[in-house]
């Protein structure tokens, strides 16, 4: 490809379009083959890497176009996409060139302890929920990629209203790498008008959950798994996580059993604390707030 280039740029006016077609198909291949060894789970790390880079595109089209607002444009960008590159991976715990290697979200039993042998993981109906909902003094909602799937977050905006009309305190646990974007959970809450000193960043989260009565998780997986404390094989093990299990109870929302991104199995959802609510998050929520307001 870089050979393809500068025998473009040599050719000057003279060069072919399909020399040009070949640096920009060959140029398209590299970039999916930068990305497709990387496990899903990094995928917002490397939406941020890739903004940056942007900004050094932009900044190199300023250059050649002597365009001033565009070097200086570019510099922002691929600074920013830079550092938040960095934080992303402080917050996983995880260097860049980890996550540039690959290979996390493998198998779904890699690195994991497995199976849960004879565990079995517990129900909870709609209007049990309601109930310990409606009589808990503090909820925390942990969104994820689930949420952002069914476009529930309207849904559970209507549910924190509800509930702090009979007095009970509601936040929302985010979770640095929750989603598949930088700062996903924050946009997708913003636009159901969830306000700002609501969300907690994950020391502040995990600080509320240990005195909350209720966590309620709709459609997060890897980043309340217990493996990442517990389970030194684990691929995840040594990442910050939000400990939704110190509530006094937990309520996880989801679609089926299967693992997250991660591709690992997640032990919270056979915690003595957890019981499941299987189902689309919207759906679920929608009849949620049937019952409570039937209560």
């Amino acid at each position: 490809m870089f050979a393809s280039g500068v025998w473009l740029v040599v050719q000057g006016e003279q060069g072919t379009i399909w020399l040009a077609l070949i640096v920009m198909t060959l140029s398209l291949l590299y970039g999916v083959s930068f990305v497709v060894p990387i496990g899903g789970a990094d995928m917002p790390v490397v939406i941020s890497l890739l903004n940056s880079f942007s900004g050094l595109s932009a900044a190199s089209a300023g250059l050649i176009y002597n365009n001033q607002i565009m070097v200086v444009g570019g510099i922002l960008v691929g600074a920013s996409g830079t550092i938040l590159t960095v934080l992303m991976c402080n917050a996983m715990n995880r260097s860049l060139l980890n996550v540039l290697v690959g290979g996390f979200g493998g198998s779904s039993a890699a690195g994991s302890k497995g199976a849960q042998g004879d565990l079995v993981a517990k129900e909870v109906g709609l209007n049990d929920m309601a109930i310990q909902l409606n009589y808990s003094k503090s909820v925390v909602f942990v969104p994820g990629y689930g949420l952002a799937v069914a476009q529930a977050q309207k849904v559970c905006k209507e549910i924190e209203d509800i509930l702090e009309a009979n007095g009970v305190e509601v936040r929302y646990a985010i979770h640095p790498v929750a989603g598949r974007m930088p700062g996903h959970m924050n946009v997708l809450l913003a636009e159901a008008d969830v306000p700002y000193p609501k969300l907690l960043d994950l020391e502040d989260a995990n600080s509320f959950l240990a005195n909350a009565d209720m966590a309620v998780i709709v459609g997060a997986n890897d980043v309340v798994n217990p493996a990442a404390l517990d389970d030194p094989s684990s691929p995840i093990y040594g990442m910050p996580i939000l400990r939704v299990w110190d509530a006094k109870h937990v309520i996880v929302l989801k679609r089926s059993m299967r693992p997250g991104y991660a591709g690992i199995e997640n032990p919270l959802f056979f915690h003595p604390k957890t019981r499941m609510l299987f189902g689309d998050a919207k759906e679920s929520l929608g009849k949620l707030v049937t019952e409570l307001k039937n209560l």
